[in-house]
């Protein structure tokens, strides 16, 4: 990233722990949420960045503040989800917000590890799901979170984005916009009016079950996004099993944001994949442990222009349950 000396005199280290336990169901993660930021001590450096490096301004990933203040009042177009848990939502949210969980838009019947748990509703399913919260073919939808949550606005968005639907993340979420003083409210919206939203089909270029996984192995490179601990055996989520997919790569998807929870620039964020041995022009899949994280990576990478990036849904959960698949630690 280039920088000039004015605000190079600015940059300063900061060390962070790990800020996300997730990727897991959320009756799961929150009785664990607090141990698992003691557990996750991650020695991880980011960097201050100027809000001239970070705007991505509506793009096809990410808005910015400042675009979605911009149309927050003129565009009937538009529809913010604030993706957090619900008690951080109603303890105050960006204005119009409607609240929506992951697992609403996933298949959460049985247990976790069972086959498909987790992974995307079929297109009957989701239609109904999204017409609910009034999410029409033309709509635009902008999704935020926190940085130290579980990265569901970018596992809401990639949901959407396979539905065929306009959303992106908001860059620096909830985070920023609290930092920037907006506008926060607890009111919320008295009723949602039902869509009449029908799928055709769900996109499967974002997606990568465990079967074609199993098939492609040779040929990728995968990302395993947790955090140190979890890649080298921590089971903090009711794992079968601790450690990670063979010959993963261990790159925690917090290393991709700023400390002021936005992303980071396209330089830094390839000088962080090549330092680990990734390529743009390799075939990448990216995973944790119930492909929350991971979608939110995928997407990252697309932004920062990984091509040829998906996520795998299904994630270790699954692996891990099957005794047939080798893990390593």
């Amino acid at each position: 990233m280039k920088v000039n000396k004015k605000i190079a005199i600015l940059l300063s280290m900061v060390m962070v722990g790990s800020m996300f336990a997730g990727c897991a169901n959320k009756d799961d993660s929150q009785s664990n949420k607090e141990n698992t930021k003691k557990e996750e001590a991650v020695d991880q450096k980011t960097e201050a960045t100027t809000k001239d490096d970070y705007n991505f301004d509506n793009n096809d990933y990410f808005t910015s503040l400042s675009w979605l203040e911009e149309n927050m009042d003129k565009n009937d177009k538009l529809l913010i989800i604030d993706a957090r848990a619900e008690k951080e939502y109603k303890a105050g949210h960006i204005p119009g917000a409607i609240n929506v969980a992951w697992q609403s838009l996933a298949k959460v019947e049985g247990k976790a590890g069972e086959k498909d748990w987790g992974t995307l509703q079929d297109k009957e399913a989701l239609s109904d799901n999204l017409s609910k919260l009034g999410i029409k073919k033309e709509s635009q939808v902008v999704v935020y979170a926190n940085k130290d949550g579980w990265g569901d606005d970018g596992r809401i968005v990639w949901c959407l984005q396979r539905a065929g639907i306009d959303a992106r993340m908001l860059n620096g979420g909830f985070d920023l916009w609290s930092s920037e003083q907006k506008e926060v409210t607890k009111d919320e919206p008295k009723e949602i009016a039902k869509s009449d939203l029908k799928l055709d089909s769900i996109k499967p270029d974002l997606n990568i079950s465990t079967d074609d996984l199993k098939k492609e192995y040779k040929e990728l490179k995968i990302i395993d996004v947790r955090g140190e601990d979890e890649y080298k055996g921590a089971t903090n989520f009711g794992e079968a099993r601790g450690g990670h997919l063979p010959d993963a790569i261990n790159i925690p998807f917090t290393k991709l944001y700023n400390e002021d929870g936005t992303i980071k620039s396209n330089e830094e964020i390839d000088k962080v994949m090549k330092e680990a041995g990734v390529e743009k022009s390799d075939n990448i899949v990216t995973y944790c442990t119930a492909g929350i994280r991971s979608a939110h990576m995928a997407l990252v990478l697309k932004n920062a222009g990984y091509e040829n990036v998906r996520n795998y849904d299904a994630s270790y959960y699954e692996w891990a349950g099957d005794e047939s698949n080798q893990v390593e630690k």
